[in-house]
């Protein structure tokens, strides 16, 4: 008999291949390609080509069922991707797998304006629970998972990233004991297999994690809650290029289970789209004073002395600014001209305590320059402060408290991330100097103020979504002061107007957005983009242009516009970008289908256009 294999994990077409007996749509086995064993999965029976086939070397136990093979045959045309690569996103089902039967009791207790958002949350398949920071989202889904699992079904629980695993992964254990699991990259592979046995037998009856863990083979689904989003974690950056988050709904929806979308600033996606729930307020007593200071970018005295007046009251700081290293970039003072990257079009990243450029596109280093490679004029100057810099400022200004830094330079893996927290929780570190990671959901128990520096780096991006970055990374770093008690938030912008506006109020900004994006953006268009990469320039160019003519072929789809991506080099690959968008989703997708052969990389629904 001939079937058609997906091989995993791979951008063929699926294969044919022989075997002397009956198999089933979904069955994982192994075949020989190119003289190597690789997993693929049975699509169906064909009939006997033309040519000679290779035999099925084996099958194995492991399966996916009719649901999986509905969702990734979804994903593999909506991303345009293979379905090898779709159902590679998958952990197979096991034979004999046991419906969870477990019994729990979290012991939390609602307050009357939680309990109205969890009836709210229980009556709806579909919802988005909009509440404050530190208004008591995650005790509302504890209460809706505690159900869920009591009903005799199973729930996941996604967060953006594996930095915000520690302290939820506290709290889930502390409410479901050894009937949850926490799932990401950094698991161990004995681990993981120890996860998927348990699974197996029905005794974990909640899967927490990252967005892989959407694709674990969790029977009998009752809910899945997507924390924090509007987090752009949840989208991959690579093949298949998904959003976790959408992804949610569709599983939801296919395997009759409910889904509860939250965040504090919600995507404008969400918030238009689906049943919503106001909680308001935080669980603890607290109040906020803000202060703008007309500025960017800079370690100024005013704030230096409002850092001074909370370490003085042995309160604790934390210091957000979009920038690592001690400087973004160093140019100079005669030409202008920034020490750029050899393999990319980009300024090279200052970093004192290494004596280097480092670039964060593709980690080339150099030593740092005595002159300016283009005019050789020794005046050379920083640019951009980084989160390096202000840290050995600041540890110069208050020699007495511990300064520490929180990025991905510093904080590299999961045992450093869960060490920092802790110590930061335990009042050990005074002021916490980071990137986006220190607003990514962190519970700081004793921050009395928030200091913003560089936001208007992020509103003055070239992108439709700026706005929209900028306000609610602004309104998560402002919340993670004064949980309990005064806070204070300090931002630096010369954008005042913009952000004092809306700073009370997230849900006018979202209806101010709308009204702002209506008949061009998301959520009331479909977006496409188109990345050409190639090593030769005039090659890169070429491939764009043969895109460019087949647009002519598709009248409901418009070019926003083209042209080479803001970024024109990187890893010494030229580089350009298509962006298209449309009412008509189908249209869409068939002209993408339609540009798959040119070898370019295709993402639907963009969040980025750098």
């Amino acid at each position: 008999m001939y079937y058609l294999i997906s091989i995993l994990h791979s951008p063929l077409q699926p294969l044919t291949y022989t075997y002397e007996e009956e198999l089933k749509s979904g069955n994982i086995v192994e075949v020989t390609l190119s003289s190597k064993t690789k997993l693929g999965v049975v699509i169906a029976k064909t009939t006997k080509p033309e040519f000679t086939c290779s035999d099925i070397v084996s099958v194995k136990d492991e399966f996916f069922d009719e649901t999986t093979f509905g969702l990734a045959k979804f994903i593999s045309e909506y991303y345009v991707s293979s379905l090898g690569d779709a159902l590679n996103l998958f952990v197979p089902l096991r034979k004999n797998a046991l419906h969870v039967n477990q019994k729990v009791q979290t012991n939390i207790e609602l307050s009357p304006e939680q309990q109205k958002a969890y009836e709210f949350l229980k009556s709806h398949d579909k919802s988005l629970l909009f509440g404050d920071t530190g208004s008591g989202k995650t005790e509302v889904y504890i209460k809706l998972i505690e159900e869920c699992i009591n009903s005799g079904k199973s729930a996941i629980f996604l967060m953006p990233e594996i930095g915000l695993t520690p302290q939820t992964k506290k709290r889930l254990k502390n409410a479901f004991g050894d009937t949850v699991a926490i799932w990401h990259s950094k698991v161990t592979k004995k681990k993981k297999e120890e996860i998927l046995k348990a699974l197996n037998c029905g005794k974990i009856a909640l899967i927490a994690g990252t967005r892989s863990a959407l694709f674990l083979p969790v029977s009998n689904l009752g809910l899945i809650v997507v924390d924090e989003e509007h987090d752009d974690s949840y989208k991959s950056s690579q093949r298949p290029r998904y959003n976790a988050r959408d992804l949610a709904l569709l599983f939801a929806k296919r395997k009759d289970a409910k889904v509860v979308l939250g965040s504090a600033t919600p995507s404008l996606t969400s918030y238009k789209n689906l049943p919503k729930y106001r909680l308001k307020g935080t669980y603890f007593s607290s109040t906020k004073a803000i202060y703008f200071e007309h500025a960017n970018n800079e370690l100024s005295n005013p704030m230096i002395d409002k850092i001074a007046e909370h370490l003085k009251k042995e309160n604790q700081v934390i210091v957000f600014l979009p920038t690592r290293a001690n400087f973004k970039y160093i140019s100079c003072q005669v030409c202008g001209e920034k020490v750029l990257c050899p393999f990319c079009s980009v300024g090279m990243s200052l970093h004192v305590n290494k004596n280097a450029l480092k670039c964060h596109y593709c980690n080339y280093a150099q030593s740092i320059p005595k002159e300016c490679p283009s005019c050789h004029s020794t005046h050379m100057q920083s640019n951009r402060i980084g989160t390096e810099e202000v840290t050995q400022r600041l540890r110069v200004l208050f020699p007495e408290k511990n300064i520490e830094k929180f990025d991905r330079d510093e904080v590299s893996t999961q045992n450093k991330l869960t060490k920092k927290l802790k110590a930061f929780n335990e009042k050990q570190i005074d002021v916490l100097v980071g990137t986006q990671m220190l607003a990514k959901g962190h519970d700081y128990h004793s921050v009395s103020l928030s200091i913003i520096i560089g936001i208007d780096t992020i509103l003055n991006m070239p992108d439709f979504r700026a706005r929209e970055r900028a306000m609610s990374l602004l309104l998560q770093v402002a919340g993670r002061s004064g949980r309990k008690g005064l806070g204070e938030v300090y931002i630096q912008t010369q954008n005042r107007d913009f952000f004092e506006e809306f700073f009370n109020d997230y849900e006018a900004f979202l209806n101010d957005e709308l009204r702002y994006r209506k008949d061009i953006y998301p959520p009331y268009k479909k977006l496409l983009k188109i990345l050409v990469s190639h090593a030769k320039d005039e090659k890169a160019n070429q491939i764009m242009q043969e895109v460019e003519q087949i647009t002519k072929s598709f009248p409901l789809v418009e070019v926003v516009g083209y042209g080479k991506a803001n970024v024109e080099k990187i890893a010494g690959k030229y580089r350009y970008n298509m962006l298209l968008r449309s009412n008509d989703a189908k249209e869409l997708l068939k002209f993408a289908h339609t540009c798959k052969p040119l070898h370019v990389e295709i993402d639907i629904d963009p969040l980025s256009f750098s």
